[in-house]
């Protein structure tokens, strides 16, 4: 097997009839496919550099299908940190794999998102970070597979993955915001699976931490029940989430406080001081009743069945 893979990624690198390249390609695309145990294979002997070759090559950029099918190997391994540089320092292999992000194929726009967002985590340079993050285009092409009606289950949640990642990013968050990513984030959350929620939940507390994306928010009569619905529902981090996202949205549009209460969020969060959460988002919700300590009706809180919590 291991020598089989040898043959194939090399097949795959060198100057071979065009057929024969692509041919080895799809070969090894399928055994990517099937397994961890080859996907390892194929990583521990350097596939990840030799498909790089082949996708940023100038005769793959003229096909169709050698980006195909090179996306496709590629969005499936675990890249090193120097084949992440290898891109992430290159900002023409940035730009291209951006302008693929609009491609009519969805599953080009996929496993570019993909491989994006594994060179991004792959590379610990902050510079060479805020350097991707700050095309705004890449935002746009990440909403896109958000927003597109035949999304499948992995689109979303390599979508979200990605946009969870660039969000990092503190100065380019409203780049996200402005390419649609609020409305986005509303209309997919419903959708999304647990860890896929924990992740959409984390970008909506990232977003609501900046002005734009506060205000954003705070236009969708929507997201303060969503955001109560999700506390104590979907797991510890999504209720950590959920939380500081209305702590910020509170905190920055006073309207939202009576909304809040409305949706009966005190006895979410009366619950979830006294629960098992995380310190973190029990922290958050003690700053979150104090400033909704204003907005209680008399008879919100039954002080012989719940204690408040003192501050």
């Amino acid at each position: 097997m291991v020598q089989t893979l040898l043959v194939l990624t090399q097949a795959a690198s060198e100057s071979n009839s065009r057929q024969a390249r692509l041919s080895a390609l799809r070969r090894i695309r399928v055994l990517a496919r099937d397994s961890d145990k080859n996907r390892l294979v194929i990583s521990t002997h350097k596939a990840g550099e030799i498909l790089l070759d082949v996708l940023f090559d100038e005769t793959s950029r003229n096909s169709s299908e050698f980006t195909h099918e090179s996306l496709g190997v590629l969005s499936t391994l675990a890249l090193s940190e120097t084949e992440c540089v290898l891109v992430s320092s290159v900002p023409e292999r940035i730009s291209y794999l951006i302008s693929l992000l609009k491609h009519s194929n969805i599953d080009v726009r996929v496993n570019t998102a993909t491989l994006l967002e594994s060179v991004f985590a792959g590379t610990r340079s902050p510079e060479l970070r805020a350097e991707i993050s700050s095309h705004g285009e890449i935002f746009d092409g990440i909403i896109g597979i958000l927003d597109h009606p035949l999304s499948s289950p992995r689109a979303l949640k390599v979508g979200i993955k990605a946009i969870f990642a660039f969000c990092m990013v503190k100065q380019h968050r409203h780049k996200a915001v402005e390419a649609g990513a609020v409305e986005a984030l509303i209309g997919r959350l419903p959708d999304f699976e647990k860890c896929d929620a924990e992740r959409a939940l984390a970008t909506v507390e990232l977003l609501c931490r900046i002005p734009s994306g506060c205000e954003a928010f705070a236009c969708h009569e929507i997201i303060v029940p969503l955001l109560v619905k999700a506390i104590l529902k979907i797991s510890e981090r999504a209720t950590e989430y959920a939380a500081g996202a209305l702590l910020s949205l509170c905190s920055g549009v006073e309207r939202l406080q009576v909304e809040a209460v409305a949706a009966g969020v005190l006895t979410k969060l009366l619950l979830l001081v006294q629960s098992d959460c995380t310190e973190r988002a029990k922290r958050k919700a003690q700053l979150l009743l104090k400033l909704l300590r204003n907005s209680w009706p008399e008879n919100s809180v039954n002080s012989g069945d719940i204690d408040v919590v003192p501050f």
